[in-house]
């Protein structure tokens, strides 16, 4: 097998399944920027989008100035383009990690850029509960905390929804931050495969990415019907 490859496609095979840059470690890079900038990004969207709904109008404790506040910060991350974002966050990205290069380097931009995206998908979703179950809570003399978990758990099959959503956006852009050394499947699609014009190796990392993105697809689409039928 090795022996076909390396004679049909001479340019896979030297990029090869061992050290930096290899298949297997691009493989993981990706999966490393995904999920970690999703932990970072994805959890602070949700503090967003929660209080987003908590002081909006009619939210549970009311705040307009606080909403604005955070209605505006949102408004602002979100409209940023990724590659621009990159560009911006490039002294905050060094004085965190020491460098601007690397897998590492690009979980600051990458979750910067998944926490306003994330946290306005989960102020849709949570808006559109059930007021009545939120009311009864109240009316049963339900703390913060509790009113809470009553969103969160009301919400999960379509938090999970767009989380997933989410995660399907990161895997793009961790292949975009492919432009500034980030290793990955980008990088090795944009360096090895589009620099060098060695299409048969871009052409395989997108079948690498997007059989990644089939897999999360899968497997969100599989938690959210399970959990709605609960």
């Amino acid at each position: 097998m090795a022996g076909w490859i390396e004679t049909n496609f001479p340019n896979i095979y030297k990029i090869g399944m061992e050290g930096t840059n290899s298949w297997p470690d691009a493989i993981y890079a990706t999966l490393y920027m995904t999920i970690i900038a999703f932990i970072i990004g994805g959890f602070l969207g949700l503090l967003m989008g929660l209080f987003l709904v908590l002081t909006g109008p009619d939210g549970v404790i009311e705040n307009k100035p606080v909403f604005q506040i955070l209605d505006k910060i949102t408004s602002i991350f979100r409209a940023i383009p990724f590659i621009i974002l990159l560009a911006i966050l490039k002294g905050v990205t060094y004085f965190l990690v020491g460098t601007n290069l690397g897998m590492t380097a690009a979980l600051v931009p990458l979750s910067a850029a998944t926490f306003p995206f994330f946290a306005r998908q989960v102020q849709v979703v949570l808006s559109e509960l059930d007021r009545g179950v939120i009311e009864a809570a109240q009316a049963s003399g339900a703390t913060l905390l509790d009113l809470i978990k009553v969103y969160l758990s009301e919400g999960l099959p379509d938090l999970i929804r767009v989380s997933t959503v989410t995660l399907i956006s990161l895997v793009g852009e961790t292949a975009m931050a492919g432009a500034i050394g980030s290793g990955g499947l980008g990088t090795i699609a944009i360096n090895y495969g589009y620099q060098r014009s060695h299409t048969d190796v871009t052409l395989l990392a997108t079948v690498l990415i997007l059989i990644l993105i089939f897999i999360i697809q899968f497997l969100g689409d599989f938690l959210t019907k399970k959990l709605s039928h609960k």
